[in-house]
């Protein structure tokens, strides 16, 4: 069974039988070319960095693929392959590689001498204040919430059902990450005022 033509996704029924019928190669390759690009962003939200994104990106859908076989149906493939997605990212944070690799990369970059010129932070400040850059200064519980609600469009159930916290927790984490976005964008636009 090949991609139909002009580009439309593959049923999930289709990815089911196929799965039933051993042809994981194939429902790999169709989840690769459907959501490939959205995992990648979702990983990017929760690692700031497209390189380790793309490795994580990666090793997701190894993952993925080791595991379709196991795979019921009892929630979509998206749903299922960005669990294995958040659960990956969180399982780097955990990692000895991000605790003391990356921890002393970030702590290396603060201990260096700053020689910026004047035009390059007035830069530097302006790209920061960009929504986006916002957002990914959130705390990781913020920024999950935010990126699956208002990026994702995703439901609050299914955020709910995605990083198995309450739907009450969701709402929480939404409006504080409101909040928090808020008060940064009207620091940003005093700083501009000044």
């Amino acid at each position: 069974m090949k991609r139909e033509e002009g580009g439309v996704r593959m049923s999930e029924i289709a990815l089911e039988k196929l799965i039933q019928e051993d042809q994981c190669d194939e429902v790999l390759q169709e989840l690769m070319i459907d959501y490939g690009q959205d995992v990648l962003q979702l990983v990017y939200s929760y690692v700031k960095s497209r390189e380790i994104a793309e490795d994580l990106t990666q090793e997701i859908f190894v993952k993925c693929y080791k595991a379709l076989p196991t795979y019921k149906g009892q929630a979509k493939m998206k749903t299922w392959l960005w669990r294995i997605a958040i659960n990956h990212c969180k399982d780097y944070f955990k990692s000895w590689h991000y605790r003391k690799v990356m921890v002393s990369e970030k702590l290396s970059l603060f201990s260096s001498p700053k020689q910026k010129s004047v035009e390059e932070e007035v830069i530097q400040k302006s790209e920061d204040e960009s929504l986006v850059s916002v957002v990914m200064n959130l705390p990781i519980k913020y920024r999950e919430v935010i990126y699956l609600f208002y990026f994702e469009e995703m439901s609050l159930k299914q955020i709910e059902e995605l990083i198995g916290i309450k739907q009450n927790t969701v709402k929480t984490r939404l409006r504080r990450a409101k909040e928090l976005l808020k008060d940064e964008l009207k620091e940003a636009e005093q700083w501009m005022k000044n």
